[in-house]
């Protein structure tokens, strides 16, 4: 416990008080605009505030105080779609537009909104060090990145797009914090040995003096929801939240959501990222469940990536069947109980009745790109063709889709692993760790991109110019007409998975989804399919190549193609 803690401004060192619940406070009076101080305790280093609203001059930097009353908000009367009806774009910040800014990505809004989005997910925002990253190592969370644009370049994003129709989910990071510029653990115990984490020590969420550390991260999400007016917050890794108290601590960020929904009069939304297989993270707190909005879906990724490219590395050893595909669609997870090779254990447990609008499912995202030795993309590994069937898979299925930057067109460039730590030990660590993690793989050495390089984070910036050629507009097109569809066509948004049916052939790998009137067929092959229809007339709503044929109740599909029937019921 401290003994002495003072403020520095400008030039002035003055004493805080302590109060009976040992918080240090001081009013200060200063003619100084804008505000810039650090903290020092027992006579140390100055410190910034771990609850700094800007640091404008990185994670070392000073603090500075933000008021947060003269923006101008226009979003007044802003009400988010329900994610029942949402198309999510996930979005980074740094790589999103070449300006890397939040006022960047205002003139790419328009184009999002004719695509169909509904919803931006930003990759997290908070402050982490140097001018690139991820932002997974973020460690001053209650200030928006200052080379993003900091405090108003954020609100300004947020306001034009609420004003477009567009809701804004923000990627939180609350299981760790950052190594370089990470001195939360000297204002408090923060953190405990008791759990360990892919990162380092755990957040103490359940030890000795951790009601505080709890309300520290439940008002960073309050924060965000008041003075940036977001919409929901995607919350990383609740799998490495490690929390035995009776009251979970994803429990009372939910409560707290719903408390601050009646406050704010708007709809507030809580997303998880969870590899457990446990339906506890969205089962209702009635029924002892933590009560979120809805949870990443992993097992759909895997089902549909292993099947389009073969891999049966890693996690992927567990997946490459047409029926895990169909697990997947009907059953929510493919993973419920059974033993899986991965893990060598049993893993999951049945959902029993759950709306498929509670979980959040992709072909591709940040980590399933950027986690790759070279940032691969799914285009680079797979065909046009294969392609096009990943995205009828993912925006026809009774979930919410979720796309990555780019994704939409097959975007060539990489999304890359790209740091830009100043502390010359913690680059060379991670530069090492990078290398040791592929070289595992098979990977030489010297084939792993330098996440220290700016040349990693130039890679990764999208090529907007790249859209109207081919075959970038090709995808560009079916992307658009599989979203309209799903907007036209309330079938293939409704999340009662009860509902739907399928058929499909393990052997030929054909796979049938049957959504009320809509029918998708899928040749998950390469050899030419010939299939039965269910009723010999019906609507060809779309095809993924015109050597579709469809004559009374036969189907005659190409290797790797999708279409879309409709049949009056």
């Amino acid at each position: 416990m401290a003994g002495q803690v003072e403020i520095k401004v400008a030039n002035n060192i003055l004493p805080m008080k302590r109060n009976q619940d040992d918080i240090w406070s001081r009013h200060i009076t200063t003619d100084i605009r804008p505000v810039d101080y650090f903290f020092i305790i027992d006579g140390g280093k100055p410190l910034p505030d771990p609850r700094s609203q800007f640091q404008p001059l990185g994670v070392h930097g000073p603090s500075r105080h933000v008021d947060h009353s003269p923006f101008h908000w226009e979003d007044n009367g802003f009400t988010q779609k329900p994610l029942s009806s949402a198309v999510i774009y996930e979005l980074h910040i740094g790589t999103f537009t070449p300006e890397g800014t939040f006022v960047g990505c205002i003139n790419k809004l328009d184009y999002l909104k004719g695509l169909g989005i509904t919803h931006i997910e930003l990759m997290p925002v908070a402050e982490f060090s140097g001018e690139r990253g991820w932002g997974y190592d973020g460690v001053d969370l209650f200030a928006p990145h200052h080379a993003y644009g900091g405090p108003n370049g954020l609100k300004r994003l947020i306001n034009e797009c609420h004003k477009k129709g567009i809701a804004v989910i923000i990627d939180v990071v609350y299981n760790h914090l950052g190594p370089e510029g990470n001195y939360l653990g000297q204002y408090g115990p923060y953190f405990t040995e008791k759990y360990k984490t892919p990162w380092g020590r755990a957040v103490n969420l359940d030890g000795p003096r951790s009601d505080r550390v709890r309300k520290f991260f439940i008002e960073n999400a309050v924060m965000w929801f008041k003075h940036y007016h977001v919409d929901g917050l995607r919350l990383d890794a609740c799998h490495s939240l490690y929390d035995m108290s009776a009251l979970h601590f994803l429990e009372q960020l939910a409560d707290t959501a719903t408390r601050l929904e009646t406050e704010l009069d708007k709809g507030l939304v809580l997303i998880a990222e969870t590899d457990l297989n446990d339906p506890v993270f969205v089962r209702s707190q009635d029924m002892y469940g933590y009560g979120l909005n809805a949870q990443w879906n992993d097992d759909f990724h895997h089902a549909v990536h292993s099947l389009l490219t073969g891999e049966k590395d890693g996690y992927y050893a567990d997946f490459g069947k047409t029926s895990h595909l169909a697990g997947a669609m009907k059953d929510i997870y493919v993973y419920t109980g059974q033993y899986s090779k991965f893990r060598k254990k049993h893993h999951g447990r049945p959902l029993n009745t759950f709306d498929g609008s509670r979980f959040v499912v992709f072909s591709q995202n940040h980590d399933q790109v950027g986690n790759r030795a070279k940032g691969g993309r799914l285009c680079s590994l797979i065909s046009i063709e294969k392609t096009k069937v990943a995205a009828a898979l993912v925006l026809t299925s009774p979930f919410v889709p979720l796309l990555f930057q780019g994704e939409e067109w097959a975007a060539s460039s990489p999304f890359l692993y790209f740091t830009s730590h100043r502390d010359p030990d913690l680059a060379g660590a991670v530069r090492e760790g990078r290398k040791k993690e592929f070289t595992a793989f098979g990977w030489s050495p010297g084939d792993i991109p330098d996440p220290q390089d700016s040349e990693s984070f130039r890679l990764s910036i999208l090529r907007w110019d790249e859209q109207s050629t081919l075959p970038h507009a090709e995808i560009l097109a079916w992307y658009k007409q599989l979203i309209s569809l799903r907007n036209r066509f309330r079938s293939l948004s409704c999340g009662a998975c009860d509902r739907i049916t399928i058929d499909y052939s393990e052997e030929r790998r054909w796979i049938h989804i049957t959504r009320d009137e809509m029918n998708i067929f899928c040749n998950l092959s390469e050899a030419e399919q010939q299939l039965s229809t269910p009723k010999a007339s019906g609507d060809l709503i779309l095809t993924s190549t015109k050597k579709i044929r469809l004559h009374e109740n036969e189907l005659f599909m190409p290797g790797w193609s999708v279409v879309i029937i409709r049949y009056t019921l």
